[in-house]
């Protein structure tokens, strides 16, 4: 079986020697044997309490709270609890730096598309990053729900065509009517725009918006605030009271 020097399990565990001679005095780490010269050895099971002594002290763990989990009769359990708490930290620690690393890069892509860099246009990008994601469920949600009118639309014509029944396509059309008409003032009601001009955020009327050209990400609008009439940035406005 291994033995270790003081200098090599201080090395082996990150750690300088003092506080391996720390710990010995402390009484949570005492060395297996003494060598004839009386230096002191340590074995591989050491070597396992000294990495635990380690992490519990990586958690801020006072010495004296180590001393006590140590002498617990199970001691591993309480380590296992502590190790449990420590993997979903970092793990949602990963997933916070995560989210952040993809909006520093929509907001750099955003950047790059940008003609002319003003604090307006990060304000700008920063608007349309942050309701993104709810603009595409928003959108999904209106394709999905619009499958089952399509799919009504082409079996009425069918029917049309092959049993000669009109009659099923004008209850598409009725159905059809409803559903843009709940679905247009849904879709209007939880969008805004971004003004290129006055970087101002607006909702136009209702008439306005649905008539006029776009483009998926823009639709030609007038300003309310300046009265610029151009393409304006679609943006998440759902969450207005």
């Amino acid at each position: 079986m291994s033995k270790y020097t003081t200098g090599e399990i201080a090395k082996l565990c990150g750690v300088t020697v003092r506080t391996v001679q720390y710990y010995d005095t402390r009484g949570i780490l005492i060395p297996s044997e003494l060598s004839e010269g009386g230096r002191r050895l340590y074995s591989e099971d050491d070597l396992k309490r000294m990495k635990i002594i380690c992490f519990l002290r990586e958690l801020d763990l006072p010495i004296d709270a180590i001393s006590q989990i140590l002498k617990e009769e199970h001691p591993e359990k309480v380590i296992s609890l502590l190790i449990e708490q420590q993997e979903k930290a970092l793990s949602d620690e990963i997933s916070d730096k995560e989210a952040k690393l993809e909006k520093l890069r929509e907001l750099k892509n955003g950047l790059k598309s940008q003609a002319a860099f003003s604090f307006e246009s990060i304000g700008d990008i920063a608007v349309f990053m942050e309701g993104k994601k709810k603009l595409k469920k928003m959108r999904w949600m209106m394709i999905l729900t619009g499958i089952p009118v399509t799919a009504l639309q082409w079996f009425s014509v069918i029917f049309w065509i092959v049993k000669g029944i009109w009659w099923p396509f004008i209850g598409w059309v009725l159905v059809a009517a409803v559903w843009g008409t709940l679905v247009s003032r849904y879709y209007f009601n939880h969008v805004k725009y971004i003004c290129p001009e006055c970087h101002e955020v607006f909702k136009p009327t209702l008439k306005e918006a649905f008539w006029a050209n776009h483009t998926p990400t823009a639709r030609k609008l007038t300003c309310t605030s300046c009265g610029h009439k151009g393409f304006c940035v679609e943006v998440w406005g759902g969450d207005d009271k």
